[in-house]
């Protein structure tokens, strides 16, 4: 048996179909929901990611085979392959995953998807550009009509966060304020948490400026980590 129909096997092995539709409920999968159509295994994230370390050496065609399936799981379980993968490999190697990454954001159709996999890939890519051709590519995924495209725009900004970089941030948030998914009202406001964890007062600058704009979501999220009064005073404004 070759590697990608063993693990395929040992997911299936480890399913559990109560689990399973607890997570397809919470994952929004029926008709004309954001995740219709992806089918879950039940099985809960640690356990795949310790089955997901035994298959580190999978090659992209392998990987393209299960991010074109339509269970959830092995799209989870490519991702984070493909996130291990991507941390060992030299720049070259690093330009073929994030451009292989890009080409099936298409298949990277849920939040869970994204959050474990675009700040590590796209985030850490273009990090190590030129601002400028970092500044234009989270602009352009921004600014595209996939909801998975505006989500990996702004959650891939986690990873300049982290180095203390927080000007992607408040551009990208800037042009997603005006969106109306609440999957980006909460990943705005999550990434503006964390920026405000650097530095609170950029944050309460760039909420001034456009408080009038700000989803209430969006508010509450970023807000988290205020004082009471700061809260109190942001909500009322």
């Amino acid at each position: 048996m070759n590697k990608l129909k063993q693990l395929k096997k040992e997911l299936q092995d480890n399913k559990d179909s109560k689990q399973a539709e607890i997570l397809s409920r919470f994952f929004k999968t029926g008709k004309g929901e954001y995740g219709e159509g992806s089918i879950f295994l039940g099985i809960k994230v640690p356990v795949l990611r310790k089955i997901a370390k035994n298959y580190l050496d999978l090659d992209i065609k392998d990987l393209q085979n299960l991010l074109n399936n339509k269970i959830h799981t092995y799209r989870f379980v490519a991702l984070v392959i493909l996130v291990e993968q991507y941390k060992k490999e030299n720049d070259k190697l690093k330009k073929k995953i994030y451009n292989f990454y890009i080409k099936n954001i298409k298949n990277i159709n849920n939040w869970d998807l994204v959050d474990t996999s675009a700040p590590h890939i796209i985030g850490h890519y273009l990090y190590h550009q030129p601002r400028i051709v970092a500044k234009k590519k989270l602009q352009q995924l921004a600014l595209s009509k996939s909801l998975w495209e505006r989500r990996v725009a702004i959650v891939s900004t986690f990873y300049f966060i982290r180095q203390n970089r927080l000007g992607e941030t408040y551009g990208i948030s800037k042009i997603l304020l005006k969106d109306k998914h609440d999957l980006i009202h909460k990943a705005v406001g999550w990434m503006l948490r964390e920026s405000g964890k650097k530095n609170q007062k950029v944050l309460e600058d760039f909420l001034e400026k456009n408080i009038k704009k700000i989803p209430r979501t969006t508010l509450r999220y970023s807000i988290e980590k205020f004082t009471e009064k700061k809260r109190k005073y942001y909500l009322n404004k």
